[in-house]
């Protein structure tokens, strides 16, 4: 079967070789456990139950987690254990069950996700994805998704493409962001604060990009107002395959994240999360394994 899942639409039949996201036909991770660095309504004091899969359809030449996105570390699974995995992360506690760049791995996620319901899940789902997705594969996961975090990286595609090679990103991610939202609805949140239902969208403030930020900012606010969150992230951290890119090579300086911060204010953003400046540095990336046994 060819795969068109994202945007890319490589049209590759992934059982007989991998895609451009560097997926096959079988699934592949790299953690599975607690988190607890995702937003506080996210995360809350048990931790997201994340699964991080390898591979992914965006390879930014600043992701943090280049080691799984780009150089495909991790190990093979398959769709009966991914769903152990999953309820084995309810039984420690997990505020949800948090899929971390998933696109690539829809169809197992979904059969995996129909076990782990007939055997007893009942805590949120998170799809947790770069926002460079297909509004037909979203809709594929109406009913399964219960929150969907996505991050909406650019307005440009100048910068989609230098920095992502992702041609037409703002189109595909906006639509997708708007299926997401028609499926979901307004946050829901339960007596602890912890989300159970809505759409979070996150972006990161990249350096020499704040007129970018600020047009992302503005149109979601304007199209959604706060019938979702806002995850405004100053974590960028000069990371990943960044050597042809002088300008990628800076931390965030505080006094720029917090014009962005006062923009979203004065525009009339309400639901936003903000970070602290002590949000950055590596220690914040988690190890990734390429052996089941390491779980």
């Amino acid at each position: 079967m060819e795969c068109t899942l994202c945007p890319r639409m490589c049209g590759v039949d992934r059982t007989k070789r991998k895609g451009y996201c560097g997926a096959d036909n079988k699934i592949k991770i790299a953690r599975a456990a607690l988190h607890y660095w995702e937003e506080p309504c996210i995360s809350g004091e048990k931790g997201s139950g994340a699964v991080f899969f390898s591979n992914c359809t965006m390879k930014c030449v600043f992701c943090q987690n280049y080691e799984i996105s780009a150089k495909h570390k991790g190990f093979e699974t398959t769709v009966n254990e991914l769903s152990d995995i999953i309820l084995s992360l309810q039984d420690k506690g997990a505020e949800n069950i948090n899929f971390v760049t998933p696109t690539h791995y829809v169809y197992d996620i979904i059969n995996a996700l129909d076990i782990a319901k007939r055997d007893g899940l009942k805590i949120p789902v998170v799809y947790n994805t770069s926002g460079y997705e297909r509004a037909e594969t979203i809709k594929m996961l109406d009913g399964y998704v219960d929150i969907y975090l996505p991050d909406m990286k650019y307005y440009s595609d100048k910068y989609a493409v230098r920095y992502s090679n992702a041609k037409d990103y703002f189109k595909y991610a906006s639509a997708a962001t708007d299926e997401m939202v028609g499926q979901v609805g307004k946050p829901v949140f339960n007596e602890k604060g912890i989300m159970q239902k809505g759409v979070m969208v996150r972006h990161l403030l990249l350096p020499h990009r704040l007129f970018e930020a600020k047009k992302i900012i503005d149109y979601l606010y304007t199209k959604y107002h706060n019938d979702i969150y806002i995850s405004i992230m100053s974590q960028y951290t000069p990371f990943g395959q960044i050597s042809d890119f002088p300008e990628l090579s800076e931390k965030i300086a505080p006094e720029y994240y917090a014009a962005l911060v006062d923009y979203a204010e004065y525009i009339g953003v309400e639901n936003a999360f903000i970070q602290n400046a002590d949000s950055v540095g590596e220690e914040y990336i988690p190890d990734f394994y390429d052996k089941k046994e390491k779980l």
